[in-house]
């Protein structure tokens, strides 16, 4: 059932609940459009992630434990618009405020574990991948439950989680099974109907 809209007020970024929670990723985009610059996305616990100052954390260093993606521009601009549109479908869902997708924002984003679990998954599919892949892991990873997505980044991230460890173990199995796996219209159960009967118009708040 959706949430109330007194809720939604509270949530800042895509569905992160300052008062509520303490845990959640940051996406950090670099100013300006130099294709260079690097999109980081980071995850934290506790204390150091709660309230509205978490859009005050810099950018975590390429060895910080806490950095989970470093992606450049051009993959982040093929795959960002279809994760802001599945997120704030669920965002919507839940009675909570919707974020619109700006190219260069003035702060880091804040956003839902959930999402951010999510996010990390299709980010590491596509690392390495070629551009003209993501459409393909786009449609993959798509066709994935939530909870699926979850899953997977709970496997990846207890061995090869941190920002650096590209292509190796379960990063390099993401990329083969979303990124490289060529998706055939037609086969499987059509992602609505998996959402409808899996239940997946919901977020699963948890913290």
């Amino acid at each position: 059932m959706p949430r109330t809209a007194s809720l939604a007020k509270k949530s800042i970024g895509l569905g992160f609940l300052p008062d509520e929670s303490r845990h959640g990723f940051l996406i950090h985009v670099p100013a300006g459009t130099a294709k260079g610059g690097r999109i980081a996305i980071s995850e934290y616990w506790g204390d150091r992630f709660s309230g509205a100052e978490i859009t005050a954390q810099p950018v975590p260093g390429p060895a910080d434990p806490s950095l989970r993606i470093h992606l450049d521009r051009g993959r982040w601009a093929a795959l960002a618009p279809a994760f802001w549109e599945e997120a704030n479908r669920r965002l919507r869902a839940n009675g909570l405020a919707t974020a619109k997708l700006v190219k260069s924002p003035a702060k880091p984003i804040p956003m839902h574990p959930s999402l951010g679990k999510e996010l990390c998954v299709l980010c590491w599919a596509v690392e390495e991948a070629s551009i003209d892949d993501i459409p393909n892991a786009l449609r993959n990873w798509e066709a994935l439950a939530p909870e699926e997505r979850w899953w997977l980044y709970t496997m990846t991230v207890a061995t090869t989680g941190q920002a650096m460890k590209k292509g190796v173990g379960w990063r390099k199995a993401l990329r083969a099974a979303i990124a490289d796996h060529p998706f055939v219209k037609g086969e499987g159960m059509p992602p609505k109907a998996r959402r409808e009967l899996l239940g997946h118009s919901q977020l699963t708040l948890e913290v």
